[in-house]
């Protein structure tokens, strides 16, 4: 198999099979903290009355975000709702985060959070962890459904963005009814950015298509998430955006004005992801 792959793809193979991320905690802990900080954001100019107000509101929500994809799956897989936050270690990661983000003195987290460098850091270890739980949703699904492409791409996107699609319930949680907040109203690019990756690994997994080895197509995948996000943060237009253009023109009959008006809110959602 090494045979046929190019050298440079062979050396870089054989360098990142040699690298052992510690997935726990690092990545869990970041995951932790941006889930906590996505919930500020969304409460906008009211985040400090509110989290002073109402306090387990903001923790529930903020637990809601941490374990947001395993909240969704569970059910429909026919396990119990609450077996998602069966992870000590996690709530301990969420609530710890949850309180540097409404509570330090001075608003020392938020702020160290919002410095540019750190920021790269934490979101570029975000979509990687992404990846992971793509792959673990795809995975996932084809141990329950095994042969069944559609769940596994759906368990795959849920567990990739989660969040996405939880936070009806969370603004719910805080008092907060907003229907239009539905995911599938208006996918964000964490969705669409879960969706492909998840028919990859599937592909992969389970056809002969793509012959290319799992951890080159986690890299391309990682590095695909990642200058998306850096480019998000730099205000360069969403890489889906052509891609549905396109699909609009051709296939939905060239409506093209509500691929403009997501592209605004898939801003929006990339930052606050």
């Amino acid at each position: 198999m090494s045979e046929t792959i190019p050298t440079d793809s062979a050396s870089l193979l054989e360098l990142a099979e040699s690298i052992s991320i510690p997935w726990d905690p690092y990545f869990n802990i970041v995951h932790c903290l941006l889930s906590c900080v996505a919930i500020r954001d969304d409460l906008g100019a009211k985040a400090i009355p509110f989290s002073r107000k109402h306090p387990l509101a903001t923790w529930l929500a903020c637990m809601v975000a941490v374990f947001a994809g395993g909240l969704v799956c569970a059910p429909l897989l026919g396990k119990p709702i609450l077996s998602a936050i069966d992870d000590n270690q996690m709530i301990l990661f969420g609530t710890i985060s949850w309180y540097l983000v409404f509570y330090t003195p001075f608003d020392l987290t938020i702020t160290l959070c919002k410095i540019l460098p750190v920021k790269l850091v934490l979101y570029v270890m975000k979509e990687i962890h992404r990846v992971k739980k793509v792959s673990g949703g795809v995975t996932l699904g084809a141990k329950h459904y095994p042969g069944n492409f559609v769940i596994m791409l759906i368990i795959g996107t849920l567990k990739g963005n989660g969040a996405g699609f939880m936070k009806i319930f969370s603004r719910l949680v805080r008092g907060t009814w907003s229907p239009s907040a539905i995911e599938v109203l208006s996918p964000s690019f964490p969705t669409k950015a879960a969706i492909v990756s998840g028919v990859i690994f599937i592909l992969k997994a389970h056809t002969e298509l793509i012959s290319v080895p799992t951890t080159l197509i986690c890299i391309g995948i990682g590095s695909f998430l990642v200058y998306s996000k850096l480019a998000s943060l730099f205000a360069i237009h969403e890489s889906f955006i052509p891609l549905e253009t396109a699909a609009c023109s051709f296939v939905f009959g060239g409506v093209a004005a509500p691929a403009e008006g997501a592209s605004e809110s898939d801003k929006k959602a990339k930052k606050n992801d």
